[in-house]
């Protein structure tokens, strides 16, 4: 009987991971396909990176909301929900006739996102405990980094492949065996809920939703330099927005209710340090993994899997270094690994933009590689020690807030970096000027990355303490 429980439970943690991996694939496996399907469906040159926002945004915003529903309507019932809608809407993607419903059937993806992923910690939670749960949480991170470097790669070889004249919609399709084996699965696990009632924050969720779009969609539609005066309003709005959230999010924790976010998070400097590296640090990573991608197909002509391949070397530094660093070096250094990565970082995107000029429309780019390596080596360095780092001060009743938290930045940080280093790309590419048009581009937009990896060293300072 224990046998057979031992192997119950793994088999349903394997439900979950492949749910995880589902979900974080598919904010990573988009971005190749992008221009893909912009030249096939029509749109502004923005839809780009709306393909990858419209999904980042919602999941982001609505993180923490999904949790909640799960501690009010029982986790595995949550978890059913969310896989079934994001299969609605992998199959709504793939069957998009225009860029606008691909736009809001990702939108809708990244919102059923948000009620699987919070699920599955507390799902973890109640099938182990002891030893075991360790072991089991220890899957967590291998699963999403793995799924994180495979989605550019695999994203490229679909589109490429274009089985049965699907094209990138591939890229949605294989969503749906995967989904229709975790909800045929779902039966293994245990429904779950909190012990004690927790009440939806509906009117902070909405007025961080509001704040937020007012502030990220000016930055994706247009530059900063040409930006009519509405949108300066429009962002100027989102400031306020979000400063009524931080005051209705303060006054429900004084009158009991159940906020959105833990007030007493903020009383140390160290986590809230954390949430803006985090930011900076994802809005980097993605923001690059656009620019690559985007200088290689719009500004070079390169085919949807070359510019896939060019992400690799950038993807087997991530999944080597981070090996070595969780292995080797932070048992040893603790959290100024972090520093060595954010460095390895800088030194890779400052190789990027030398050698920018030089890549030329035929052969190899074999220095650019080169540079993308020794970015990913830095994001691999950085990722391991960080959320260790980050929560090490959180208390015992703050680690759900916590860990809400900062899953969601990370996938707000990813919104950002499309949208900043996007919109610097795009600006640039869309100016007159010579053959080297698109390097320069992607020059500028790396100088922005170059900006983002300064203010993040600069905030993951404020992470350690006087001792550290």
């Amino acid at each position: 009987m224990a046998a057979r429980a031992y192997r119950w439970r793994w088999a349903a943690l394997a439900v979950l991971m492949a749910a995880e991996a589902m979900n974080v694939l598919d904010s990573t496996i988009v971005q190749v396909a992008a221009p893909v399907m912009r030249a096939d469906l029509g749109g502004a040159e923005s839809d780009i990176q709306w393909f990858g926002a419209a999904y980042t945004l919602p999941f982001a915003l609505l993180l923490v909301t999904g949790g909640r529903l799960g501690d009010v309507a029982g986790r595995r019932r949550v978890f059913v929900v969310g896989v079934a809608g994001f299969a609605l809407a992998s199959l709504s993607c793939a069957a998009a006739t225009s860029a606008g419903v691909l736009i809001a059937a990702r939108a809708v993806q990244g919102a059923t996102a948000a009620l699987i992923i919070p699920q599955t910690i507390g799902l973890i939670r109640a099938m182990f405990d002891g030893p075991e749960l360790a072991k089991a949480l220890g899957w967590n991170g291998p699963v999403v980094g793995l799924s994180a470097v495979c989605g550019p790669v695999l994203g490229a070889v679909l589109t490429h492949a274009d089985l049965f004249g699907s094209s990138w919609r591939a890229v949605f399709v294989v969503n749906l065996p995967l989904a229709a084996a975790v909800l045929a699965a779902a039966r293994l696990l245990r429904e779950d809920r909190a012990a004690r009632p927790v009440r939806l924050d509906l009117p902070g969720t909405g007025l961080a939703v509001l704040g937020t779009g007012l502030l990220v969609y000016p930055l994706i539609e247009g530059d900063m330099a040409g930006r009519s005066l509405w949108r300066w309003g429009a962002m100027a709005s989102g400031v306020v927005v979000l400063m009524v959230f931080a005051r209705h999010q303060r006054r429900s924790a004084r009158r009991g209710r159940s906020p959105l976010v833990e007030p007493s998070l903020f009383h140390n400097r160290g986590f809230p340090a954390a949430l803006v590296t985090s930011t900076l640090f994802f809005a980097v990573m993605n923001g690059l993994m656009l620019v690559v991608v985007a200088h290689a197909q719009l500004g070079l002509g390169r085919d949807v899997l070359t510019a896939g391949l060019t992400l690799l070397p950038w993807s087997g530094g991530l999944a080597l270094s981070a090996w070595v660093a969780g292995a080797y070096l932070v048992p040893r250094h603790g959290s100024l690994v972090m520093f060595a990565g954010l460095g390895a970082l800088l030194a890779g995107t400052l190789s990027a933009i030398a050698v920018y000029p030089g890549v030329r429309p035929t052969g190899w780019p074999w220095p650019l590689l080169g540079a993308l390596a020794v970015s990913g080596v830095g994001l691999g360095l950085f990722t391991v020690p960080f959320f260790t780092a980050a929560l090490s001060r959180v208390r015992p009743h703050e680690t759900g807030s916590a860990a809400g938290l900062l899953n969601a930045v990370q996938q707000l940080g990813a919104t950002l970096g499309i949208a900043l280093l996007g919109s610097a790309f795009f600006h640039d590419l869309a100016s007159p000027a010579g053959p080297g048009a698109a390097s320069v581009a992607a020059q500028h937009a790396l100088w922005v990355a170059v900006g983002l990896i300064t203010a993040a060293t600069a905030t993951a300072t404020l992470m350690r303490g006087p001792r550290e």
